[in-house]
């Protein structure tokens, strides 16, 4: 989508349609009055017979006349103006990116200084732009082509009346354009068939990323993993023909300082192994390594942004699978960190394969660990598909994630990880068993992880219920979601401007 701002008069821009953010139960804009005035008065009779009174949710597309430049004038309800948020916002652009593929308008202008006097221009401008993006997303590698499709939306220019709105607009849509970058390979990543999507497949990709954003990139294969003792992560993939790796992308966007860790789960094919999963919808576990996916995305995101930061990509890759070399119930495994585990569920193979990452992420002194895993079925009976699970031990940590969650509409949700759950993975053979069995199976999870990461701040998110989408909802297509990168970008922004204040206050 080409984006460009604009400082135009409105009334006087040609353009197929014409955008205009409406607050319900406020007195009318002077711009919305020369509108209403231009059309004979069809937006006051709108509001009149209650068809159209600016109210979250609802829109209202009048076709122009003579008196106006633009073909068409789309007014977007945004709610209520003290109920006005940068994510309500995102949605009224997701609605309005609905309303204009419906009719298969690819190019229009959003009026951005009439929207709301509650949020900065720059931040309903990035809201705004970043919805349109997120919903005009489609997965169509595999289609045939076909004219009736309707196309994407291909040209959008914001319109403001001053030059301080204009830059702040400028800054908006570059970071919003290298945010949905990061999020779309995330969904694109996700969205891919399992025939496709081998751990292999995955190094390739990580390989791309890095020779396109000049990050480095480290791929070990089952070699190396044996030399180095990732016993867990090779119990997983043992019974698959698709050889394992373990994708390691770095970032250097700081000097000389230590790094954040993003683990992401990457089982390319989920079937369960030999503690094998029903068949309906199993065509869906091509969407456990959205982990991954998150991982990669955000890093690319980071490094279009070039955030002043440092970050270490950790993603452990491989397909779980049944076969006569696949693990089985009962097989005991020996971890990186030399901890031993006794199997009872094959199909509680990412928190194994994550062990084994965590306690690699230790070699590099971290500043903090955070993993994100399509890791537990009880996340999603827990929060549903609303939020995803937050743990961790360190509150400082889980709170600016949590914080972060708000700003950016992709909400955690923080659960106990209290000494008792670990109890649970109590084993008689081994140092400890990969399930806690039925009850709180997040958090048990959770625990199972605590024992690789207790030697730097850590944070878990299971995204299990927010990864996929079976309906499209608001900006988040069918399918995959990409959940995830715009939380962690929002948090090392935030991360960012902490460290520089930090620095700046420091300096003589």
């Amino acid at each position: 989508m080409e984006i460009s701002v604009l400082q135009d008069s409105v009334l006087d821009h040609a353009t197929p349609c014409l955008m205009l953010g409406v607050v319900a139960g406020k007195p009318a804009t002077p711009l919305l009055q020369q509108l209403d005035e231009a059309l004979d008065g069809v937006i006051g009779r709108a509001a009149d017979c209650r068809e159209f009174c600016g109210e979250a949710g609802r829109t209202l597309l009048v076709h122009g006349n003579r008196r106006l430049t633009c073909e068409r004038l789309l007014l977007v309800g945004l709610g209520k103006e003290k109920e006005m948020t940068a994510e309500s916002l995102r949605r009224a652009a997701a609605l309005a990116a609905t309303a204009l593929h419906e009719r298969r308008l690819q190019s229009c202008a959003l009026v951005l200084n009439d929207l709301t006097s509650r949020l900065p221009v720059a931040v309903a401008a990035e809201a705004w732009v970043e919805g349109l993006q997120l919903a005009d997303y489609r997965f169509q590698n595999y289609l045939a082509a076909d004219p009736q499709r309707p196309a994407p939306l291909a040209r959008l220019t914001l319109l403001t009346d001053s030059d301080p709105a204009a830059v702040g607009a400028k800054q908006a849509v570059l970071r919003s354009q290298a945010v949905c970058r990061g999020v779309f390979l995330a969904r694109d990543l996700v969205n891919e068939p399992g025939n496709v999507k081998s751990p292999a497949f995955l190094a390739e990709r990580a390989t791309e990323l890095a020779a396109e954003t000049g990050m480095e990139c480290t791929v070990l294969g089952r070699e190396a993993l044996e030399r180095e003792g990732f016993g867990a992560l090779l119990g997983v993939a043992q019974g698959s023909l698709r050889e394992p790796r373990l994708i390691r992308l770095d970032y250097r966007g700081a000097a000389d300082e230590r790094p954040v860790i993003l683990i992401g789960k990457g089982v390319v094919f989920d079937s369960g192994g030999i503690s094998l999963k029903p068949g309906e919808n199993m065509d869906q576990m091509k969407m456990d390594m959205a982990g991954a996916a998150t991982v990669f995305g955000t890093l690319l995101a980071a490094a279009l942004l070039r955030l002043p930061v440092n970050l270490t990509g950790l993603v452990p890759a491989v397909e779980n699978m049944p076969s006569g070399n696949a693990l089985r119930p009962g097989d005991i495994l020996t971890s990186l960190s030399g901890k031993t585990i006794e199997v009872l569920n094959t199909d509680a193979e990412g928190r194994l394969i994550l062990a084994d990452a965590l306690s690699y992420a230790q070699r590099f002194k971290p500043r903090e660990v955070i993993d994100v895993a399509t890791l537990t079925g009880a996340c999603v009976i827990a929060l549903g598909h609303h939020a995803a699970a937050l743990l961790g031990n360190h509150r400082g940590l889980l709170r600016r994630l949590q914080q972060a969650g708000e700003i950016c509409g992709e909400r955690l949700w923080p659960l106990p990880l209290w000494k008792e759950y670990g109890q649970q993975l109590k084993s008689e053979v081994a140092d400890l068993k990969n399930i806690g069995g039925r009850p709180a199976g997040t958090i048990t999870a959770a625990a199972f992880l605590e024992h690789f990461a207790r030697d730097y701040r850590w944070a878990h998110i299971d995204i299990a219920g927010t990864a996929w989408q079976e309906k499209t909802a608001d900006y988040r297509p069918a399918g995959g979601t990409g959940f995830g990168v715009r939380l962690l970008i929002t948090y090392l922004s935030r991360l960012c401007r902490v460290t520089e204040n930090a620095l700046t206050q420091s300096r003589p």
